[in-house]
């Protein structure tokens, strides 16, 4: 009966166990939580009184809302005291308690618990020594070990039973104390904290809460009143903004503003990733004075791409991609490709860079500068853009255009008026001369005898020098140089004798590219040779054009721009059958100008010299030739008078040996003459001379 009246007590001490640890964790939550909202009402407190030390990007200093702000500063700052003294409160009266029941009563039961067990076991352990203790023979000194053993055990049991048993009557009257007096605690904390709250909560306080309520709703209605209107102005602008949210506008509804000195938008950049593979990344770009701009999305602020003062740009084909046009820096060692969103930004990035190359932006008016400069443009000339269309679009626009358009456009370009107020610009170039803009060769395309000219001019160049079945034309060639440049135009000139003529087909094609939207350039590379100058293609290595070193007559860089420079070529045949033409070709290059022209005078130079060592080698051989006939005569001559000598003293041997035999001589005098009279003349002749 015992042991199952302990069960049942054991089993409601496990259950009283349990859920006192549950109702702990509760009201754990609570002092926490307590804590927490103390902790969180003090920082908010202390946020609001910093309220005044912030500087706002877009909010000015507002001394009505920072006065507000510590008034509310005041008032949170005594609630956080009242919810700091509610927090210790509950760690007295309510945590205290049930900590130590849970901690000290618990525990103790679970103690009891175990060394009663303990002692059970022991208890029972005795009993069973002492009986197996034999009845036949008996040990007086084990039996007393035994029966001494068995009382301590017993004794032991008694006394833990009776101690465990009195903990567990007591644990029914303590899980009652550890029930209510937290509960308590708890309930006397939070009236004390609602007191304390009710005294801080005066009438002034509330009628401060009043006018902070009414201000609230003053404010939320004057917002309600912008946010009408701002959706009424994005309607409007919805409304306005519909034909631009086409990529690609239309240019006749919306034009490209060719005046611009500054611009700004997104551009797709080309990194290359390989020898032949690339990527593009989008990023915003903008002029900055003669620098170009760029900044990634969540950069501060943007940073240089390149230097765009005297710069080039020019319109290339990407295989994958439209609208991409390339900036190349002054000097020729940094370029980017870039891609523009539509063919109008397109157009405008052009023209803007363009006019920023021309330090068009450091002027007072520079927009006024750039209209004035593109209006000359287009009254200077007006030329065909294509080569096939010359004589169907350029004689009837030359007739209609009045003859002092050519002189005043001429007069705005500065230092070349000068230079032409000398020399009649029709001269120089034939008013209804029509301008070439891609790389064909107007001679090749006129005259049908060319066409083996031309043919050659397709054959590629090995870029390693090696020669394969055929001899290189320039291998011979002390002279090889190479240049980037980005073919312009070429014209039929009429005079190729002075420099102007140079200068006047520059002035000529960059006003005809403005005026006709040409923005795109062939890049080739330039070979300069002894013999010849040659355009090779710098991706296939093919010639693509090859003019004689001997028919270049003039060259010439401008006068300002060293970037651009041409020469004149003198060709045999023309549009007019036998009769010689010049036409002169514009280029544009890194900043080379001079040192292309300073290498096709130092090329024709050295042909020069080389034609004369020729001439003069070719006489030394024909002297040479006739000094080596004349010793051979003369050796000729040595050789016949030694074998004349020869025959003489053989002669004079022979005649000794007739005088010592008189009857030889006879013999033979008289098998002679029987030899003579069979020989015959011829036979005496020959005899004789013998």
């Amino acid at each position: 009966q015992t042991r199952s009246l302990l069960g049942v007590f054991e089993e409601d001490a496990a259950a009283i166990s349990n859920y006192i640890n549950q109702l702990f964790q509760a009201m754990h939550r609570i002092y926490d939580a307590q804590n927490e909202l103390s902790a969180a009402t003090h920082l908010t407190s202390k946020l609001l009184k910093e309220y005044e030390k912030q500087r706002f990007p877009l909010g000015g200093d507002d001394e009505v809302m920072t006065s507000t702000l510590q008034q509310f500063a005041k008032v949170i700052d005594e609630l956080s005291s009242c919810h700091a003294v509610l927090s210790t409160q509950l760690a007295d009266a309510m945590m205290f308690p049930i900590t130590q029941f849970k901690e000290r009563d618990l525990k103790e039961i679970l103690t009891l618990k175990e060394v009663f067990q303990i002692a059970s076991n022991d208890h029972d352990a005795a009993i069973t020594r002492y009986s197996r203790l034999s009845k036949r023979k008996e040990n007086e000194k084990i039996k007393a070990e035994v029966t001494e053993d068995v009382y301590t055990s017993r004794k032991k049991q008694h006394q833990t039973m009776m101690h465990y048993f009195c903990a567990l009557n007591t644990l029914q009257y303590k899980k009652k104390i550890s029930l209510l007096e937290p509960l308590l605690g708890y309930m006397q904390a939070q009236i004390s904290f609602f007191k304390m709250g009710s005294e801080n909560l005066t009438e002034q306080l509330e009628e401060f809460l009043t006018n902070i309520g009414t201000s609230v709703q003053n404010v939320r209605r004057e917002m309600d009143c912008e946010v009408e209107n701002m959706q009424q102005t994005i309607e409007d602008l919805e409304l306005a903004s519909d034909p631009l949210y086409l990529p690609d506008p239309d240019p006749t509804k919306f034009p490209a503003h060719r005046n611009l000195t500054r611009k700004a938008g997104y551009l797709n950049a080309r990194n290359k990733t390989g020898l032949v593979s690339s990527s593009w990344e989008r990023q915003f770009y903008f002029t900055q004075g003669g620098n170009l701009m760029s900044q990634a999305r969540g950069d501060v602020a943007g940073g240089l791409v390149m230097d765009i003062d005297n710069c080039s740009v020019m319109a290339v084909d990407c295989e994958d991609r439209r609208y991409c046009f390339q900036i190349t820096s002054f000097d020729g060692k940094k370029s980017s490709i870039l891609q523009a969103e539509s063919k109008k930004d397109y157009e405008e990035w052009i023209c803007t860079i363009n006019n920023i190359s021309k330090q068009i932006y450091l002027s007072e008016n520079p927009e006024e500068i750039a209209a004035r400069v593109n209006q000359s443009a287009l009254e200077a000339v007006t030329p065909s853009p294509s080569f096939q269309q010359r004589h169907e679009s350029m004689r009837p626009a030359v007739q209609s255009r009045p003859p002092a358009a050519r002189t005043s456009s001429t007069g705005s370009l500065g230092s070349d008026s000068a230079n032409l107020s000398a020399l009649s610009l029709d001269s120089l170039v034939a008013p209804d001369t029509p301008i070439q803009f891609d790389i064909i060769s107007p001679v090749s395309e006129d005259l049908p005898g060319q066409a083996k000219s031309s043919g050659q001019s397709g054959r590629r160049t090995n870029p390693f020098g090696e020669s394969g079945g055929s001899k290189p034309e320039t291998e011979d060639s002390i002279l090889h140089q190479l240049f980037i440049v980005r073919f312009l135009g070429s014209m039929e000139v009429r005079s190729d004798e002075s420099p102007d003529v140079v200068y006047e087909t520059m002035r000529q094609i960059l006003a005809a590219r403005a005026i006709h939207n040409v923005f795109r350039m062939t890049e080739s590379h330039l070979l300069v040779t002894c013999d010849c100058l040659k355009l090779i293609d710098p991706q296939t290595q093919v010639t693509r054009l090859r003019f004689p070193l001997p028919n270049v007559v003039l060259y010439a860089t401008h006068q300002e721009n060293k970037r651009l420079f041409g020469f004149v070529l003198r060709t045999s045949g023309g549009r007019v059958e036998s009769r010689q033409t010049s036409i002169c070709y514009i280029f544009e290059s890194n900043n080379e100008g001079e040192k292309i022209c300073d290498s096709v005078g130092l090329a024709k130079q050295i042909a020069l010299h080389a034609e004369l060592d020729r001439k003069a080698s070719e006489k030394q051989k024909e002297i040479d030739r006739v000094k080596e006939k004349q010793q051979k005569e003369l050796n000729k001559q040595k050789q016949i008078e030694k074998d004349l000598e020869e025959q003489s003293r053989l002669i004079a041997a022979s005649s000794r040996s007739n005088q010592s035999s008189t009857e030889g001589q006879f013999v033979v005098l008289s098998s002679s003459q029987s030899e003579d009279s069979d020989l015959g003349e011829d036979g005496k002749k020959k005899r004789e001379s013998e």
